[in-house]
Parts: C-alpha cells; structure tokens; sequence
C-alpha cells in the first residue's frame, strides 16, 4: 500500500514546481514510510509513497514504460490479487516484465487494454497513469471503493491524492467548505460518496475511470452491482460461498511480509481467521497471529444493548483456541482515547468518529510492530444483511438512513435540537438529509418481479453497501495507513459481493437466522457455537470518566467565544440533554462528533462560504 499523488496543468512549467509536488508528497508520508519518488514533466508531477509489501526491489515508483515512441508513467496504490494470472496472459501477448510485482502488471494491462483494463483486475487499488502521447491523465479507483481517490480541478489543472491533505497541501487548495458541506458533517457523520465535503474537492467513486487531458473530463464506470435472478439453489449456493472464501483469503494471504488477522470472536471475522489458519497450516507457514481490541475491566463494566448482546472476550478465546493461533490482545485506557482524541479529523482532514476511530488507531499501531498487512471482516454484515436493522419492520421503512436513525433516536431528528436556530435557517438540516436519503434511493438497481419485502430489503441492503460501508471501509483505510498498515478485506472481493447481492433474502437467512448462509458455508470451519453467535457490535468505553471528561471539553467549548461551531449550537439544549446529565458513555457519540467538528474547524482554519 502506498501514498498517490499528482498535478496535471497545461498553463505552467511543473519543473519550476518541484517543491509543491514533494510537499504534497511528503503529506503522505505516513501512508508509505519506506520510500519515495517522483515524476515530473513540464506538464505533469506525480509523487509516490511506499509500503513495501511485495517485490521490495522492482516496485519503485513511479513506474516508467517505454514503448516504441509512446512513454508511460503510474503511480499506483493497492494490492492486485490475481496479477500472477494476468502477468501470464499478457506475457502470452507479447508483453516482457522487469519485475515481479503487481505494478507492472497494472500498467503494462493499461497498454494492452486501455481503460477497460480495470474490469480483469481483482484487488485493492487506486491509480493514476499519465499517458504523454495523448497528454492524458487516467484515474482509476476499485469496484468496491476500499482504496480512496480524492482530486480537484483549479482552471485547467487537476491536482489529486490518495488523502486530502495531498490535495490541502497545493498553494491553490484552500480549506473552504460551503454550507452544503457543513450540513453533511452536521447531519449524517460521513460523507455522500463523491462529496469531498471542502470546495472544488470531488472524490473518484468506486468502479470508475476518470480521463483527463485538455479537452475536459471524462468520467466512466466500468463495474457496477448488477441484479438478476439468483441461479442457484442453497446447497450450490453454499458450496459456492465457501470457495470463494477460501480463495479469496488464499490470494489475500500473499506477501513478501508477515499477515495476521483482525478477530473479534463474531461470525465474520473469525471465519476468515479460521480458513486463514487453515491455509497457514496447509502451506506450512507456522502459526497465524491474531489481533483483538478490548477495554481495561471491560467485563466490569460491561451491560447488554440493542447493539451488543454479549462481551467479544470469551468468544475470542473460542476462536484462538479453535484455530491455534498466537493471539495478542489490546486493551486500552480512558487515558489512551484522550490522548489520541486528534487523530480521526488529523487522518480524515474532516471531523472523526471519536474512541471507534482512536481505538483502531491504537488497535493498528500495536499491529504494525510486527506486520505491514492485516485481514479483517468489513462488508459481511452489508451484503450478508447481518444488522439488527435488516431485520426489523419498523426500520425497513425509516424516513432515513437506519444507522442514522438509530443516532438520532426514536424521538425523530431530537438530536437536531443540538442545532441553533440559525443553523436550521442556513442549513436546512432535516431536509438535506432527506434530500440525500432519496437521492441514494434513486439509484437502486432493481429487479422486476421482486416481492414487496425482496424489493425493500434491496434498498436496504444498496444503502448499506454504498453508504455506511463507504465510511467504514474509508475509516479502516485512514487509520491503518495513519500507521503504515495495510487491511484487508476478502467479503469485498466483487465476485463475492455480485454473487451474493442476488441471493434471495430467505435464503441469505436460511435456518431461521441472520446471514444463515454464510453460517452454513463456514460449518466445519468454526464451533457451532460461534457460528450461531449474534452479532455484536465493536466494542465500545463504558467508564463514566471518560464521559465525564468529554462532557468538561464540550463545557469549553460553550464557554468560548471564539469557538468555530458555537454560532450553530443550541448551548441551552446541549447544556440540559449533555452536560447537565450524569448519563452512560453510550453518548458518548454525539458528543464526541460535536467536539472533532470544533477541533477541525479550529485546526485547518476552515473557511464558510454560502
């Protein structure tokens, strides 16, 4: 995994450039500490940074070809999971290779099939190629969208990166953001795909090639979720899940350094630590480490929720025991989430999540003390259908988005009431949710003939995978590359979420449970007992101090008149509903989102424009 960027611009000489383009290289140096290069023409400069994971010696970038009189340059950030097969094929067309990584793969693919070149590949990824025959700039992101992708376009230049602080770093870039981008931070917690929330900042969706030369953009997608008639019957279907776990997992194993898995005791991620394990002992490659996060005197002070029936801790040990692995368990402190309360807005450059967001950090910090890659169990929950939600006819026919709802609470849009009223005048909050829940609908690819409850459940399941996995997969991305850690994650693999997409919804569910067919495809592989564990949710602080200590910051706020977010709080609403109560920490998200939109509008010195 790496760090991506570039300028493309027809109206300066870049060779006079040269220290923007290492500045906005250098901003991404977390992403890959272990080398850099550049690139630079009078029209284009593009800047790399290296996480060196496969081919240490032949996988510099950027990556230079040249054939006959044409000169191609990439940079490239991801994995590619089946280059081994199309370095085969395109060495049966003629094509001769310097290394043995997946990078020349990628570029030498470009020249045999353009920018259809993206449909044969499977993997992780976000690339550009700067093809100076055609003085084109190509963009390219991956179906699923776990690689982010973020550009701007200033006059006849495009600048872009793998993270926006690339992009903020160029002289041209300021960190403005209109209303509309205020009210996406205020009211649903994570960005629209494509909105980059700052002005002029787009993000390259998942499945999309951008083609940029002096003529304009060009904008195609070449993979898109599809929906037909699901072919097969459950015993098929179940034999066919299993597969391709197993050989998504059995690509996603290759390395030129140590993998370890993410383990959290429930379905999804102990399923690929178990077929992971499986391989390693196939493949005589010793024993698995395994990765968990946990608070201190969590049992303590552990109670059951609607999101978390049962402690990760006993069920852990289930998994390790099961598949003999050499398990390290991180617990953290209160002191521990204070500490390191920055670095969700710092690794987004927009607000965070707060503890989910810090404890991952802390989580891949620990991580990367011995590994550079790490599998985990993101997405089985959004195409499986394996949220509370799914399964709920009250929140089938939420007004909104279900996480949202479940944020806001039963009382519809209380939360807003955290709102000043002038906020509400400027902003329109409510509506522009609604606005954007209905604008996600639209897009639902759906299918003739389905049932009322197969149709629903559809929309539901496409809001799931295009929006919250959205922000959780760019969560995951932002802080393990804060650390120069690469993750994972085999339930993204497109033959699988295509495949599963069509599944019937009674057949996802089979033996009367949620993702029952996922269930079934993993007997054999874990305990009955953990295969029939319900969902829990990521484990959350419950110690009142640390409530307690947010509740003080949010006073601060209050009391300062300097504060960038004060003109749109309600202070008497949060002083009565927040401060004022001697709550549980499961609050503790709200606030912890009002106190990241402060320090990052304090930070960055955001602009408001109308």
């Amino acid at each position: 995994m790496c760090g991506i960027t570039g300028w493309v611009d027809w109206s300066k000489d870049l060779t006079n450039e040269t220290a923007q383009i290492y500045k906005m290289t250098n901003a991404l140096t977390h992403r890959g500490p272990d080398d850099k290069g550049y690139w630079i023409s009078k029209t284009v400069g593009l800047g790399h940074r290296r996480l060196t994971i496969l081919d240490p010696e032949g996988g510099q970038q950027p990556f230079v070809i040249n054939e006959g009189n044409r000169k191609y340059v990439m940079v490239y950030n991801g994995e590619l999971y089946n280059f081994l097969e199309l370095r085969d094929e395109l060495l049966q067309k003629g094509h001769r290779f310097r290394t043995r990584g997946d990078t020349e793969v990628v570029l030498r693919a470009y020249l045999e099939w353009g920018i259809d070149a993206p449909k044969y590949f499977n993997g992780i990824f976000a690339f550009a190629i700067w093809d100076e025959a055609k003085q084109e700039l190509v963009l390219v992101r991956d179906q699923i969208g776990v690689k982010p992708l973020f550009y701007a376009q200033k006059g006849g230049a495009l600048i872009f990166g793998s993270e926006m602080k690339a992009l903020l770093a160029h002289v041209d870039i300021n960190p403005e953001i209109t209303y509309e981008g205020l009210a996406e931070i205020l009211t649903l917690g994570f960005r629209t795909p494509g909105n980059g929330i700052y002005k002029d900042i787009q993000e390259v969706m998942p499945g999309q090639v951008i083609q940029y030369n002096q003529q304009g953009k060009k904008e195609t997608t070449y993979w898109k979720i599809e929906s037909y008639a699901h072919p097969d019957d459950l015993d098929t279907t179940v034999s066919t899940i299993r597969e391709y776990l197993y050989d998504i997992v059995n690509r996603q194993l290759i390395a030129d350094t140590e993998v370890v898995t993410l383990v959290s005791g429930g379905l999804d991620s102990s399923g690929l630590t178990a077929i992971a394990a499986d391989l390693y002992r196939q493949q005589n490659k010793g024993s698995l480490h395994t990765y968990s996060i946990d608070f201190y005197d969590s049992e303590q002070d552990f109670a059951t929720d609607y999101m978390r029936p049962s402690l990760d801790t006993p069920w852990i040990e289930k998994v390790v025991q099961h598949c003999q692995t050499i398990h390290h368990k991180i617990d953290l402190t209160t002191s521990d989430l204070l500490e390191y309360a920055a670095t969700p807005y710092r690794a987004h450059d927009l607000p965070g999540f707060g503890e989910y967001e810090v404890s991952l950090y802390l989580l891949f910090k620990a991580i990367k003390q011995r590994a550079k890659v790490a599998i985990s169990g993101e997405a089985a929950d959004e195409i499986f259908g394996g949220y509370p939600w799914y399964h709920e006819d009250k929140r089938l026919h939420m007004p909104t988005f279900p996480w949202i709802h479940l944020w806001i609470g039963d009382r519809q849009y209380n939360r807003f009431s955290y709102f000043s009223e002038e906020c509400h005048r400027l902003l329109r909050p409510i509506e522009y949710l609604h606005d954007q829940y209905q604008a996600a609908l639209n897009d639902v690819p759906t299918l003739p003939g389905e049932d009322p409850l197969s149709a629903d459940i559809r929309k539901f399941s496409y809001l799931n995978m295009t929006h919250l996995l959205s922000m959780l997969l760019h969560r995951k991305d932002q802080m393990s590359m804060s650390v120069g850690l690469e993750v994972r994650v085999p339930f993204c693999d497109p033959r699988l979420v295509q495949y599963v997409w069509n599944i019937p919804w009674k057949m996802k569910n089979t033996d009367g449970m949620e993702k029952g067919i996922l269930r079934r495809a993993l007997a054999d592989v874990l305990p009955d007992d953990v295969r029939s564990r319900k969902k829990s949710a990521y484990p959350q602080m419950k110690k009142k101090e640390y409530y307690a200590a947010l509740q003080a910051q949010m006073q601060q706020i209050l009391d300062d008149p300097q504060s960038p977010l004060l003109p749109f709080l309600n202070p008497e609403e949060i002083q009565r509903e927040i401060i004022g109560q001697a709550v549980p920490s499961s609050m503790s998200a709200p606030i912890e989102r009002l106190l990241q939109i402060d320090r990052w509008m304090k930070e960055y010195q955001v602009e408001i424009r109308p």
